[in-house]
């Protein structure tokens, strides 16, 4: 009988690495493409200075869908899927650091801290310019009032829909340049940098203990999928709730060309008070709870899929 508590790690030594990142790709596309919505929500409430455009997470799901519709969630999607390069960089830093610090230590937290740590921080040095661009693009419609560059104006006709898609990024990208150099594409990395490897470094951590917990409580026969597929939302709420305050920081820098964390911190605390700290929460941990589960059950399938062959039938899951 199965050990309760005994959920069984896939490391990066028992993976056929052709098959992971072959499917790694698909995976990771398909996850963006689900909770990219709710991103662009996020980004929208935060931005925006009190609740002068929306009021919450659902009020703007619906104003934005019926002034812009679906097309309207998806601005800036086209940009945002080269972030697929981070996501494979992040998965294969992961598993590298978790593999050498376990030479050093055998504590699963501390691989998965420091794991999660480095992995985010070279995701995001990747991520941060792909993010900058895809932000101004999401603030288009309804928001682009709250944001420094617009693209140009081009007349609606339907033989040039896929140029205006592709005019708006190239805009965007030129008038970032013209106005901060290179280093407009690095606007916000310590944000980000201070929001995501937090995020990430808790996270992991996080996930498998509240998986090692269900499976404590859970009956031994209960697949182990099941119970890390609860587990990741988890710890993603948890992770999220702990570091959105720095979250809304890192938007605010990006979108609104700010240039210092600790001066925007101050403003927006003088403005808006402490519960400003809280604005676009909700979307977030409604985004970070479908990704989690995607993730997770993508992830763990992944791994499973591109297990070596003569390591199969040694798993039990």
């Amino acid at each position: 009988m199965q050990q309760k508590g005994a959920i069984q790690i896939i490391e990066w030594e028992d993976l056929d690495k052709r098959k992971f990142y072959s499917l790694g790709v698909f995976m990771t596309l398909t996850t963006r493409a689900t909770v990219y919505p709710a991103s662009l929500i996020r980004t929208r409430l935060q931005v925006q200075k009190g609740k002068t455009l929306y009021s919450g997470t659902f009020d703007a799901f619906c104003k934005i869908l019926r002034a812009e519709g679906v097309r309207g969630l998806y601005r800036g999607f086209m940009v945002n899927t080269f972030t697929l390069i981070s996501g494979q960089a992040y998965i294969t830093t992961y598993e590298l650091v978790r593999k050498y610090v376990s030479q050093y230590s055998p504590s699963n937290t501390v691989k998965s801290v420091v794991a999660g740590g480095a992995a985010s921080l070279v995701a995001q040095t990747i991520t941060v310019p792909i993010d900058v661009v895809s932000q101004h693009l999401m603030m288009q419609g309804q928001g682009e009032h709250l944001t420094r560059f617009k693209p140009k104006p081009k007349m609606m006709l339907a033989t040039t829909k896929r140029r205006l898609t592709f005019g708006q990024t190239r805009d965007i990208t030129v008038q970032i340049f013209a106005a901060d150099g290179f280093k407009g594409f690095y606007r916000g990395y310590v944000a980000s940098l201070l929001t995501y490897i937090p995020n990430s470094a808790l996270w992991w951590p996080f996930y498998h203990f509240y998986a090692e917990q269900l499976s404590l409580l859970a009956p031994s026969e209960c697949p182990h999928l099941i119970l890390q597929a609860v587990a990741g939302p988890m710890a993603a709420a948890t992770a999220s709730t702990i570091t959105n305050p720095m979250d809304v920081v890192r938007a605010r820098v990006q979108v609104e060309g700010r240039s210092s964390v600790i001066e925007t911190f101050k403003q927006l605390l003088a403005e808006e008070g402490v519960w400003v700290m809280t604005k676009g929460l909700s979307a977030r941990i409604i985004s970070s709870t479908p990704t989690s589960v995607l993730i997770v059950v993508g992830y763990e399938t992944l791994k499973r899929l591109s297990l070596r062959a003569e390591l199969v039938e040694t798993r039990h899951w």
